[in-house]
């Protein structure tokens, strides 16, 4: 059994992490302007206009237009509030219960614990947010890794984890593939990926975000990129880039010049879908329709806001695209490791608990550092009840 641990909103000082990503600030006011941009795109994003022409490899593809990377038609689609209101609210706004009192429990992991799971299984194990580590008949992958402190652009401020991670980056075995779902900083952290820029073997992104790895030292060669609906195989393990109802972006000027996207990873006769981050669309269903259902869904659920309604789902949207996926177990992530919205932390997994519980859907709310192994029993906990 692993050992359980806690940690609160400090990272345990005995846990070595990446070098800190260096920035220079010229005066208070900028930093927070551009820390309060950095965490409204993980949310909302901010109206940019595009220019009337410009040079990219990638016109060819259906998401691109006038510049940037688009979502698909979505005529039900409910409008974001306008850049002043939001910006406004991340300001002046209050939150409450945002951040928990008491620390979030944590399943320590180790070299000798991967190992001993079965060679021939399909095991996930949830490292924190939406950030997974993957043993696919027994090969390592990982997706959207982040083991940074804070998802943010600098070291010093921003939106600080509530837990350390179950496992270092250096325990991290020998990993296989790295799936990323789009660029924004709770998905795509750098000092995990200059730490892992030769320690992985194929890095696989949607379009445009290439350039983002390699400008973190990864080798060129090691990077693929995908649109929607094109795929490969690597290993034994097929993979496929599909839609997603979100936007991209680390800068207040390149919003959308990266795609995002769900993606599909299928192994040994299972298959495992993974939203990314996206709000509710009739995507889920095309999906659903398309590969015949999943053995297990890992859906957002959280940083949800009515600011903000069709880049992020509530947890009965979420719901409902688990339901158009055709999914057996749903799995629950994006939540419980940082503070990106104003709803209270717990708020998604009490919700979506109560929703399951009601529809009688298999529900998975593992915690932090735990196993699950697709296709095996297992019994869920809903590990933060109680907790402040």
């Amino acid at each position: 059994m692993p050992r359980m641990v806690y940690a609160g909103s400090q990272v345990s000082s005995r846990r070595n992490r990446p070098p800190p990503i260096q920035a220079q600030m010229p005066n208070a006011l900028l930093c927070k302007s551009l820390i309060l941009a950095a965490t409204f795109s993980l949310a909302a994003g901010c109206a940019t206009t595009a220019s009337s022409a410009c040079e990219t490899p990638y016109a060819a593809s259906p998401q691109f237009k006038d510049c940037s990377f688009q979502n698909l038609p979505n005529p039900q689609a409910l409008p974001s509030a306008n850049s002043w209101r939001i910006w406004s609210r991340f300001f002046a706004g209050t939150k409450t219960g945002t951040v928990p009192i008491d620390p979030i429990p944590v399943q320590e992991l180790d070299a000798a614990q991967l190992e001993a799971l079965d060679p021939e299984g399909n095991h996930v194990i949830r490292l924190g947010h939406s950030s997974h580590l993957l043993k696919l008949r027994g090969k390592y992958w990982l997706i959207d890794p982040v083991f940074g402190n804070r998802a943010s652009p600098f070291s010093f401020v921003g939106p600080k984890r509530f837990h350390q991670p179950p496992i270092t980056l250096e325990q991290l075995p020998p990993i296989e593939g790295l799936i990323l779902s789009h660029d924004h900083y709770d998905h795509l952290d750098v000092p995990t990926i200059e730490y892992l820029a030769q320690r992985v073997q194929r890095y696989f992104v949607p379009l445009g975000v290439r350039a983002r790895l390699l400008e973190m030292s990864v080798p060129p060669e090691r990077v693929a990129e995908f649109d929607w609906w094109q795929g490969t195989e690597h290993d034994g393990v097929r993979l496929t880039a599909t839609p997603a109802q979100h936007f991209s972006g680390r800068t207040l000027n390149d919003r959308n010049k990266t795609l995002w996207a769900s993606w599909i990873v299928e192994s040994g006769g299972k298959r495992i879908f993974y939203s990314g981050d996206s709000g509710y669309f009739q995507g889920f269903r095309q999906i659903g329709e398309r590969f015949g259902g999943f053995d297990l869904a890992l859906m957002e659920n959280g940083a949800y806001d009515a600011y903000w309604p069709s880049v992020h789902m509530t947890p009965e949207e979420s719901v409902r695209a688990f339901e158009d996926l055709r999914g057996k177990v749903l799995y629950v992530v994006h939540n419980s490791t940082f503070d990106l919205a104003f709803h209270t932390w717990r708020d998604p997994l009490d919700r979506i608990a109560k929703l399951a519980q009601a529809k009688k859907i298999e529900l998975a709310t593992p915690v932090i550092g735990e196993v699950l192994t697709i296709g095996r029993p297992r019994s869920n906990a809903l590990w933060w009840e109680g907790l402040r």
